[in-house]
């Protein structure tokens, strides 16, 4: 691990040694921990004798060993505290997804994850897709307000972890970002608008490393923040992060990684070769662009039956431990997976998404059609208002439907073709990985009758959850891992 805590208490200047505190300071953890060329920002130098004195010359330094593109450089001081603060060390984990941001704080003594938080990134309100963010960054100060907006975003979740573990923001000392190359570009604010231009070349895949207060993450301002590597214009650091933490490479025979999210993006290998592309699935199964969606959270649907025969629905509600976070709120991406396949089913829905009204039999006195129209068309009830939290019908629309179609559709494609691509078919496939905060809730049977997972025995089916944030996590804590 890189980063480093160290006490150290120096001689006080006197009239006989006239050391200025840098060089003091410097030849102190030379002496003790042979930390050798030590450097320092001007903003740290600036504190430097305020706190030394606070401290009455002891105190404690957050140092930077080596950063990922200068492995054999100087070490860095980041930061320096009046007395004794070597109780835990804190940085973060970061995904930038491109409908949902996730945030770890982890204490780098321990290697715990001491809270986590996630939300909807603020981008959304200037586009629900990639394409349509980078057409918004290339006029104006679209690019800053995208920027502007994606900080706001991870500064509000930051905030948020920092206030659950009782410290400070300023306390946490690097972070490593993962995410698709578009979010990457924005979130550094570098311009995007050659990523959607042929031939589609990314500004950098490979991003060096920079300091927080350089785009107004609010941390340590002389935090180092590491961008970890994509691989082209549409299949970023989230995918790089997923193979490393789904453990891909350590696996014998050939395994598909699918990342299911706005962008459906793919690998398919053994390691001693990967080939990767990716998919505009779009965000519905992430709850974007569906009338009752949201994510994964409490108070969402994440399980629907359907009575073949009644045509009524039962649902299971992901459970909160605030009261009435019991009923449900909306519907997330397992659950639309659930509600999909038993729409089919039970004859609701036929193979083309068309909602129809099923004749039914045995339907119980009192029955309310669940069927009925709605503004956008047909709409199917999974849930009557009475019993939500919202006071709201919770409805599925036909316009849902086709969202949710084309997305399952996009995915199907792009492992289909993935495959096809390098003279392989799915058979051929020993396992397959599914990230993607959605990816921790799915019923695989489901998934497989809808045609958005390929038909193949259950055992092959690995449900990791977020593996982008968790590959930004492990390359925090392993020098190793963030050097594959």
């Amino acid at each position: 691990q890189p980063l480093r805590k160290y006490a150290v208490t120096l001689e006080p200047p006197s009239l006989q040694d006239q050391t200025d505190d840098w060089s003091r300071l410097r030849r102190e953890l030379a002496r003790r921990y042979d930390l050798q060329e030590l450097q320092a920002s001007l903003p740290v130098l600036r504190k430097l004798g305020r706190v030394l004195r606070e401290g009455e010359w002891k105190v404690t330094v957050v140092v930077e060993l080596d950063a990922r593109d200068r492995p054999d450089g100087p070490p860095r001081l980041i930061d320096v505290l009046p007395g004794e603060h070597l109780g835990s060390l804190w940085a973060v984990a970061i995904d930038i997804g491109t409908t949902s941001n996730h945030v770890w704080l982890v204490d780098l003594i321990s290697g715990e994850v001491m809270a986590q938080k996630a939300d909807y990134n603020g981008q959304i309100a200037r586009g629900e897709d990639v394409i349509s963010r980078i057409i918004y960054a290339s006029k104006g100060n679209g690019l800053e307000e995208l920027q502007r907006l994606v900080m706001e975003t991870l500064n509000r979740l930051l905030q948020q972890a920092a206030q659950e573990r009782s410290i400070r923001t300023d306390e946490i000392y690097k972070a490593v970002v993962a995410g698709n190359s578009t979010m990457i570009h924005l979130f550094a604010g570098i311009p995007p608008e050659s990523i959607r231009l042929m031939p589609f070349i990314t500004t950098v895949n490979q991003v060096p490393t920079f300091v927080a207060r350089e785009i107004d993450l609010r941390i340590n301002p002389e935090a180092t923040v590491d961008c970890l590597p994509g691989v082209a214009s549409y299949v970023g650091a989230d995918i790089t992060a997923g193979v490393v933490s789904s453990g891909m490479c350590d696996a014998e025979g050939l395994t598909l990684f699918v990342d299911i999210g706005t962008n459906g993006e793919m690998a398919l290998g053994d390691c001693t070769w990967l080939i990767t592309c990716a998919c505009s699935a779009g965000p519905a199964f992430e709850g974007g662009g569906v009338m009752h969606g949201m994510r994964a959270t409490a108070g969402a649907i994440e399980e629907v039956w359907i009575n073949a025969e009644t045509d009524e629905a039962s649902y299971r509600v992901i459970a909160g431990e605030a009261p009435g976070d019991e009923k449900p709120r909306g519907i997330c991406g397992s659950g639309l997976i659930s509600l999909l396949a038993e729409m089919f089913v039970a004859g609701v829905m036929d193979k083309s998404g068309n909602i129809r009204d099923p004749a039914g039999f045995g339907k119980p006195e009192g029955y309310r059609e669940r069927v009925r129209e709605g503004k956008h068309g047909l709409e199917y009830v999974i849930a009557w208002a009475e019993e939500t939290a919202t006071g709201e019908d919770i409805v599925i629309t036909a316009v849902d439907i086709d969202n949710l179609l084309r997305a399952k559709a996009a995915m199907y494609a792009g492992f289909s073709i993935l495959a096809r691509s390098v003279g392989l078919t799915l058979a051929d496939v020993a396992q397959v990985l599914i990230g993607g905060a959605v990816g921790q809730y799915i019923n695989v049977e489901k998934a497989i009758q809808i045609g958005m997972l390929p038909d193949m025995p259950y055992e092959r089916f690995h449900f990791l959850g977020n593996t982008s944030v968790r590959g930004a996590y492990v390359a925090l804590l392993s020098r190793d891992k963030r050097q594959r």
